[in-house]
């Protein structure tokens, strides 16, 4: 055993008090968190079982420069009104996300909502008064109250999946541009409100209709009179589809300021940005929209792969559209200690606008696989959730891999291509656990 593995600190945190250098701090607001990744380059394993607390069973299965899943989380948690342990990244505008394991709910609570914003929300909010146009290539312009929404058009209840493009952007590296999600940037609310198509038709969209145009009440961070914090939409041939809501309840109640009150769009499997929130006008328009957060890099990715850290020209970037398929463990939390070898796993799994076909769990850096028990989705655009039983042959350290299969046979990778905006990472969600003897 070398000296420094003898000297190795027997848990995490004491690690880090001895080893201030390979904390780098980084603040988000007011919180602050080391980044953990590197600091074992160079360590044997000896001193990784003991800053992990035990033995690691499958240690020889551990991909090469693997940083493990027990030093991957760790933000505190920040109060904010009328929302549950969310963690801020951001309060200018204000962003925050949801730890996985406080998305255990098959619907996602109001209170667990992960809030992703870009200019300053609005105030003073007149639910009575608020009102939604419809314009541009349409037969039939109109301005819509609320009560007119709900009074002239099939008001439905759906469980609607809600992802950011960028969740997972804590994980590219070299680091991408923006809020750092790691993973809580999803949620699967029931949402109430009424077709996004049937809003179209009653206004009767034109032949030449190309694209959708959202606009919204809240304002630039710059706060200069008219200009949009973003302003995005959909081709015609998406917004047209039945799984799209404009909404006016989350879980049976008004939606919460932060999450779009009094209106928004919902749109299951792409960005959340195309959820367009506070929502006030939709314009159909003959070419694709060039709102902002339309054009240049924003929600975007390279049109072919490009190497990490590779300058792509903004020509080669083509629009985010469904997203990928995915899985996110919620049970246990990570950093668990278990007594016994076994372990009731649970989490959610998605696939933009398709179907999960199967999710699988490994306890052993993926040289074998079992198949989780899968349901079926609630209804078209919901999460799907599993749970399996998984067994431990010895105390020591151990991560849980969840991977999820579409049913165009498309699955997760351990580790997906880097891409400048740090967009659609899709790789496994690992969880620690610790199992004692």
């Amino acid at each position: 055993m070398s000296e420094e593995d003898k000297k190795a600190p027997k848990g995490i945190y004491e690690y880090y008090e001895q080893n201030p250098k390979t904390a780098d701090e980084k603040v988000f607001g007011r919180v602050s968190y080391p980044d953990r990744r590197g600091f074992l380059k160079g360590a044997g394993l000896a001193t990784m079982a003991a800053v992990l607390g035990g033995a690691i069973p499958f240690h020889r299965n551990m991909p090469a420069g693997m940083i493990p899943a027990a030093f991957a989380e760790g933000l505190e948690d920040v109060l904010i009104e009328g929302k549950d342990g969310l963690t801020v990244l951001n309060d200018r505008p204000m962003n925050a996300e949801t730890p996985p394991h406080l998305l255990n709910d098959d619907i996602t609570p109001t209170t667990r909502h992960f809030i992703r914003n870009n200019g300053i929300p609005p105030t003073g909010v007149d639910t009575d008064s608020w009102t939604l146009t419809i314009d541009g290539l349409v037969d039939k312009p109109m301005t819509l109250t609320i009560e007119d929404l709900k009074n002239n058009f099939d008001v439905v209840e759906q469980q609607l999946v809600v992802e950011c493009g960028g969740n997972g952007r804590a994980f590219f590296e070299p680091k991408a541009k923006g809020n750092q999600w790691t993973y809580g940037a999803v949620a699967c609310s029931s949402w109430t409100g009424v077709r996004l198509a049937d809003v179209l038709r009653a206004a009767a969209v034109q032949d030449g209709a190309v694209y959708t145009a959202h606009y919204s009440a809240d304002k630039h961070l710059s706060g200069k009179e008219g200009k949009l914090p973003i302003s995005r939409g959909l081709p015609i041939a998406k917004a047209m589809g039945g799984e799209n809501l404009i909404a006016f309840e989350q879980n049976g109640e008004p939606l919460h300021p932060m999450n779009g009150a009094p209106l928004r769009l919902v749109v299951p499997g792409w960005p959340g940005s195309c959820s367009q929130k506070w929502l006030t006008r939709i314009q159909v328009r003959d070419q694709v929209h060039d709102g902002p957060k339309m054009t240049g890099k924003a929600y975007r990715v390279p049109n072919r792969p490009v190497a990490p850290g590779e300058k792509v020209a903004k020509e080669d970037f083509v629009i985010i559209e469904r997203m990928p398929v995915k899985s996110l463990i919620t049970s246990p939390q990570t950093n668990t200690e278990v007594s016994g070898n076994e372990l009731i796993v649970k989490g959610h799994a998605w696939s933009g606008d398709r179907k999960v076909d199967s999710v699988q769990l490994s306890t052993d850096f993926g040289a074998t696989w079992m198949d989780a028990d899968l349901s079926d989705p609630a209804n078209e655009g919901a999460w799907q959730t599993f749970n399996a039983k998984v067994q431990f042959p010895q105390p020591g350290y151990y991560e849980v891999w969840a991977k999820a299969t579409d049913d165009q046979g498309v699955s997760q990778p351990f580790a997906i291509a880097w891409n400048p905006k740090g967009y659609l990472n899709n790789s496994f969600h690992r969880v620690a656990v610790v199992v004692k003897g």
